[in-house]
């Protein structure tokens, strides 16, 4: 099975480097992304936004044969969702890591602290305690290291949703900063922040409890969990 492996923000494809060993060993073939902006860290980030970020993966998935899985990380959440929504029936299955999808008007995060068309990797700081678990000062000398700006319009633009057959997608949810029995009392309690992943049909959830960057704090456990889930059947 093709893997589309989308990063979250300040990552590009390198980013799953120690997670592609197993997907590989499993017999499938990881395709990590670096997104438009994310090249370098003097790429020109001005004018990409959400829908730019949204149509390379599109493009990755027409490149393909068959269908393939989505995996997105964080802010890659939103954008398998978007790409769900413009190719449903390519897409096996989506896996949400630490993430979900971005319902229709959303944003990803438009409280980040932009410089021009650039958002850089906030201070530690700026954190909650709850991101930061099991990523020691090695790994975050190394994540600030490797960090580039994102696009400012990627995490402010809105989504826009279009195909109502995004709801038939099987999904699986990666749940690492919050258990999933904390996220299934949200899709109980009507949340907004979980709201459209209340309205999928099929929903697994896996938990793999970490801070926000399981790729770097735990890449082992992730890649064993994307393999189980993709074998798991939709429905």
């Amino acid at each position: 099975m093709d893997i589309i492996l989308v990063p979250g923000f300040w990552l590009d494809a390198s980013s799953w480097d120690a997670v592609v060993p197993a997907l590989e060993a499993a017999g499938h073939r990881p395709v990590p992304l670096t997104l438009p902006g994310l090249e370098s860290k003097d790429a020109n980030r001005a004018g990409i936004g959400l829908q730019d970020h949204i149509d390379a993966v599109v493009a990755a998935v027409d490149g393909l044969d068959g269908k393939a899985v989505l995996v997105g990380h964080s802010g890659g959440g939103a954008i398998i969702h978007g790409v769900i929504d413009a190719r449903p029936e390519r897409v096996a299955r989506a896996i949400y890591v630490d993430s979900g999808p971005l319902g229709e008007g959303g944003v990803i995060n438009d409280e980040l602290e932009a410089d021009g068309h650039d958002i850089p990797l906030p201070p530690w700081e700026g954190f909650e305690d709850a991101d930061l678990v099991d990523l020691d000062d090695a790994l975050r000398e190394q994540f600030r290291a490797r960090a580039i700006p994102q696009p400012k319009g990627v995490a402010f633009d809105p989504q826009h949703l279009h195909d109502e057959r995004r709801y038939d997608v099987p999904a699986t949810v990666i749940a690492c900063e919050f258990p999933s029995a904390m996220l299934r009392e949200w899709i109980a309690g009507g949340h907004p922040f979980v709201a459209e992943l209340g309205r999928m049909e099929y929903v697994e959830y896996v938990d793999l409890p970490t801070g926000h960057w399981p790729q770097f704090t735990k890449p082992n456990e992730l890649g064993r969990a994307i393999v189980a889930a993709v074998g798991t059947p939709g429905g």
